[in-house]
């Protein structure tokens, strides 16, 4: 790190939400405030300040079962380029290392090339769509479903346990853990669009069933983040309006700390995991 300029890392809190909002909407991420508030107060934020502005930070978010998810990595434009995101990533490496946790983050492919050479191993591919307006059509039958039974999908996807996370997700005034049939997801607000995911189902079918009764229920706009390697998902999802907007990579530093038992239809977001 001999050619970047020294800059002071520091932890930050609960009060730097506002602050960490502008920078992701600055980056036109889909985060909320609450989002935010969720990171600062549950995780291991690090950021770098120009005077009293936050100019870049990144989060590690503790699991269970040994694992840890890195995000909102963000720098600023004019402070970009200057090695930042590397130094508050390594940050993320050494609280995490501390703690003896497995990690792991969604990358652009442009960070995949920065996070490669730091050790970082691919494992999932992503892409995120996006379906800007929904058509009015007779809405389709839905079941409210409950946080235990998407909490147990998703501990069979990943292998460990993200139960604080779904259930803040899923307690928030508009959110909704929907079913058709035995397919099941999480609805919830962002900054500019409704997220569909994470998203289970045992079948393709199923899960586009689902998929088309949300958008039935609710006018848009929405994203999905769905597994690259699911290609009649995807292929149903861009026959029926939704537009391909970016790929990510999910990469881990560590060792495998347990075995999935089942591939999702859709995450629930490459900036949350």
């Amino acid at each position: 790190m001999a050619d970047t300029e020294p800059v002071a890392i520091v932890e930050l809190g609960v009060n730097d939400a506002a602050a960490g909002l502008a920078l992701s909407t600055e980056a036109r991420w889909n985060q909320n405030e609450a989002d935010w508030r969720f990171f600062l107060t549950n995780g291991i934020v690090f950021g770098v300040r120009d005077g009293t502005h936050l100019v870049a930070t990144a989060a590690l978010l503790p699991y269970s079962a040994g694992n840890a998810w890195i995000s909102m990595v963000l720098v600023t434009e004019r402070w970009r380029r200057r090695g930042i995101a590397t130094r508050l990533v390594d940050a993320c490496l050494d609280a995490a290392g501390q703690r003896g946790l497995t990690t792991w983050l969604d990358a652009t492919p442009a960070g995949a090339t920065v996070y490669g050479p730091l050790g970082f191993t691919p494992t999932l591919e992503l892409r995120r769509l996006r379906l800007e307006h929904s058509t009015h059509e007779a809405p389709a039958t839905l079941a409210t479903s409950d946080i235990g039974a998407l909490s147990a999908r998703d501990r069979r996807a990943m292998g460990f346990e993200r139960n604080a996370l779904l259930a803040e997700f899923g307690a928030r005034s508009k959110s909704r853990i929907l079913s058709h049939g035995n397919a099941i997801a999480l609805v919830r607000d962002g900054r500019i669009a409704r997220h569909i995911g994470p998203l289970f189902a045992d079948s393709g079918a199923d899960a586009l069933a689902l998929v088309d009764a949300i958008r039935r229920t609710e006018s848009g706009p929405f994203l999905i983040d769905a597994i690259a390697s699911q290609e009649p998902f995807i292929a149903g999802l861009t026959g029926a309006g939704w537009n391909i907007e970016r790929p990510f990579q999910r990469m881990r530093f560590g060792r495998a700390t347990a075995q999935s038992e089942e591939l999702p239809f859709a995450v629930a977001g490459p900036e949350f995991g």
